[in-house]
């Protein structure tokens, strides 16, 4: 059982913490830095959860805080642990040359931007874990069940209020199911490559942070989630709190050449980064009218909301007065104008991705999934303000909407989590 205390660490082990990008420092000031964080500020399943959902301050973590590592590369790094280079797998060669080694954990978090940068907190085990305990199912089980049980915890502790809403407090994802995941494992590591890119809505709320960065204080804790009251309670792997980073700060990285070709195919939503980011950065300030854009027009990712004339949009589709439009879809308030392969929504709905959010009448969404009044769509997924229904598959995803304030000719964008 580790804890999150550094003063019965291993020599070799506070060597490693300190040869980062960013130095080690106190949670309580660790500004362009990183630190352990108490596990009690992240709330986990309790052992009576199945049947009364209860959860319970997270305790001790199962892992100890190995280091963290704010890098930059020509291409996405990953597969980071695969280099017998790498200095965490030489500190271990130093160390145990010969002797059973410990087994190191690594989360990769890839940031989709222009220089590739990598936040990686690195965590190891010293004793193997009991046979048949949940975490040694996650390292022999396969991807797809790494994927439907590897479980985020992120909040941010200090920063803006607009990142802080469109965070929001203490949220939970399943990773491999909202975001793309790769799982790189060798003799004495697991590496997870996250791909933040992989997730248009992951992405904008990335960037949109990115822009506050080194105002930023944020907590991350990685668990793997028990489903069954057997598996109770969740015990967290471990957690890292970094803190108003410096983009400058980061560390060139660059993969052995070998690894590079696998990652010169950026995906789409990164491609898109820079409009996507922009669009936010944009709204969130004062904008003046463009030429061309009628009084009280939103726009995103280029298309536009026209309140009052119904300008044309893209390829010549004419939308009604009163209608939002994200990614090409409209939202019609009014008059319930036909959106995508001839769908026709009904009045107040909101429209993300080119699916519904049906406030009225809990129109028919995606492989024959009806909706309730009142529920909110991101990406094909539903979050009940009214019932508290859960999202895809029983889990809880972080969900978001955009909430356009139009204030005379003032355009503003608001990121809020939905609870």
């Amino acid at each position: 059982m580790a804890n999150h205390s550094t003063k019965d660490d291993p020599e070799w082990i506070d060597k490693v913490k300190s040869e980062g990008a960013v130095p080690l420092l106190d949670p309580d000031n660790c500004s362009n830095g990183w630190a352990s964080p108490p596990g009690d500020i992240f709330m986990v399943r309790g052992p009576e959860y199945c049947s009364t959902k209860a959860k319970v301050p997270g305790g001790d973590y199962l892992l100890k805080p190995l280091g963290f590592d704010w890098i930059k590369g020509s291409s996405k790094l990953s597969e980071l642990l695969n280099d017998s280079r790498h200095r965490i797998r030489k500190a271990i060669e130093d160390e145990f040359p010969s002797s059973d080694k410990p087994y190191v954990w690594a989360f990769n978090l890839q940031v989709p931007s222009k220089e590739n940068f990598s936040a990686v907190a690195y965590f190891v085990s010293l004793q193997p874990f009991p046979e048949g305990a949940l975490v040694e199912q996650f390292l022999q089980g396969d991807d797809a069940f790494r994927s439907s049980r590897l479980k985020l915890i992120a909040n941010i502790a200090k920063g803006p209020w607009l990142v802080r809403k469109s965070v929001g407090e203490q949220a939970i994802c399943i990773i491999g199911r909202a975001l793309t995941c790769k799982y790189c494992q060798g003799e004495n590591f697991i590496e997870v490559d996250i791909d933040i890119g992989s997730s248009v809505v992951a992405n904008a709320i990335v960037h949109l942070a990115f822009g506050y960065l080194t105002t930023l204080t944020v907590d991350l804790a990685f668990l793997i989630e028990s489903q069954t009251e057997s598996e109770l309670p969740e015990r967290i792997l471990g957690a890292v709190r970094f803190s108003e980073l410096n983009a400058e700060s980061a560390r060139p990285f660059e993969l052995p050449s070998e690894g590079v070709s696998n990652n010169l195919q950026s995906s789409l939503p990164t491609r898109l980064w820079k409009s996507i980011g922009q669009g936010f950065s944009h709204l969130i300030h004062t904008v003046p009218q463009e030429s061309g854009s009628s009084p009280g027009t939103s726009h995103v990712n280029g298309l536009n909301n026209d309140e009052n004339s119904g300008k044309s949009l893209k390829d010549g589709y004419v939308p009604s007065p009163g209608t939002l439009h994200v990614n090409g879809f409209n939202n019609d308030e009014k008059s319930g104008e036909s959106l995508k392969d001839g769908y026709v929504s009904s009045p107040g709905t909101s429209h993300v991705n080119g699916f519904n959010n049906d406030e009225k009448s809990g129109e028919r969404l995606k492989d024959g999934y009806v909706s309730s009044p009142g529920t909110s769509h991101v990406n094909g997924f539903n979050n009940d303000e009214k019932s508290g229904e859960s999202l895809k598959d029983g889990y809880a995803f972080i969900t978001i909407r955009f909430l356009m304030i139009l204030n005379n000719s003032n355009n503003y964008c608001i990121l809020k989590k939905i609870y």
